[in-house]
């Protein structure tokens, strides 16, 4: 397959509604009719209780291990762990594991706020947009430039950080990385201002009693600047663990913006990218790594995402659909060249003299 390249999709025609949901309907009814939607409730079961038991013995671990520096080890094992609780709560934000809404939202707390600190309402609700505009530069929340600039449009509009940033910020994509666990932490916090979030009240002191145990874990297991340096290396950590799951996703693929609205198949298949790899890549990435299929099936159960991409690569190329799919290091480096291409409008101009 070629290079992504970061552009902007073609103005489509006129829609034909019919045609279009006829395409989508016929796609679903091969997945349906290949059992690839049935619910797979003892594989959940089986995953759920395995991270489970490695999140208690990380931190059965970090007990026993106590007052060492050899500890910065288990923080950094708790923060794959945690990246791990982030892809069983994505699966069931997603309704793969419960068919009832309330088990979903009961179960997505318990992984999201208090298993991890992370606002399980908030991110719900940014996901959801995602999904609906992926890659759409007003409405996409996941390409906002609040922090980096995703095109040369929004690169010749950034004021503040993203233009600071912007000239160099594919060099610096990893590195600030570091800073998403704390993010996401901040992201979650600041949502419980926010009427329009559901159960504010569950979701503050879910949030809340996290950071108390978590804090208090570090702090009487072990000496206040070993606590930090705990707490720095776990969080950063489970932050470049994070964005190295969702960067290959749709980072370098083409954006859309303003009236654009391709039909749901063309606008989930040419703005997301598969990830080849094996067994290890699918449980590294949770499954994301069909990003393609995810997007157009986002509640079939990720075990069975790979049993359908091959029904959805024919399906693409019968009608002439662009599928792309790398290998996981050209998905970094297509991301990478893409931020680096979007920045350029601001490298272009001359930097501020003295």
């Amino acid at each position: 397959m070629h290079e992504a390249q970061e552009t902007t999709l073609p103005a489509p025609a006129a829609p034909d509604v019919p045609a279009q949901a006829a395409r989508h309907a016929a796609l679903t009814k091969q997945v349906t009719a290949a059992g690839l939607m049935r619910r797979r409730t003892g594989y959940y079961i089986a995953r759920i209780a395995l991270v489970s038991v490695l999140y208690a013995a990380g931190w059965t671990a970090f007990v026993l291990v106590g007052d060492s520096w050899w500890n910065l080890a288990v923080a950094a094992y708790l923060a794959a762990v945690f990246g791990q609780v982030a892809l069983v709560a994505h699966d069931v934000g997603h309704r793969q594991v419960f068919r009832l809404r309330r088990a979903s939202e009961r179960c997505g707390r318990l992984a999201g706020n208090l298993g991890i600190g992370m606002g399980y309402g908030w991110w719900q609700d940014k996901h959801s947009r995602h999904h609906a505009n992926p890659n759409h530069e007003e409405l996409d929340p996941d390409v906002n430039p609040d922090l980096l600039v995703w095109s040369e449009d929004q690169a010749r509009a950034a004021k503040g950080l993203p233009r600071l940033l912007g000239r160099s910020q594919a060099f610096l994509f990893f590195p600030l990385l570091t800073l998403e666990g704390f993010n996401l932490h901040v992201a979650g916090i600041r949502a419980l201002w926010s009427r329009s979030l559901k159960r504010r009240g569950t979701e503050g002191a879910l949030l809340f009693a996290h950071f108390a145990l978590y804090l208090g874990a570090l702090f009487l297991v072990l000496p206040p600047g070993m606590a930090v340096a705990f707490l720095v290396v776990h969080q950063c950590l489970f932050g470049v663990y994070l964005g190295s799951i969702f960067a290959p996703n749709h980072k370098g693929m083409p954006t859309l913006k303003g009236d654009d609205r391709p039909d749901f198949l063309r606008r989930q298949v040419l703005t997301s990218r598969n990830v080849r790899g094996g067994r290890f890549t699918d449980i590294a990435l949770g499954g994301l790594n069909y990003q393609i299929e995810h997007h157009l099936f986002p509640s079939m159960p990720s075990p069975q995402l790979r049993e359908a991409q091959p029904l959805v690569r024919q399906f693409c190329a019968e009608r002439g659909v662009e599928y792309l799919e790398t290998g996981l290091i050209t998905s970094y480096r297509q991301a990478l060249k893409s931020l680096h291409d979007a920045g350029r409008p601001i490298r272009r101009e001359p930097r501020p003299a003295g």
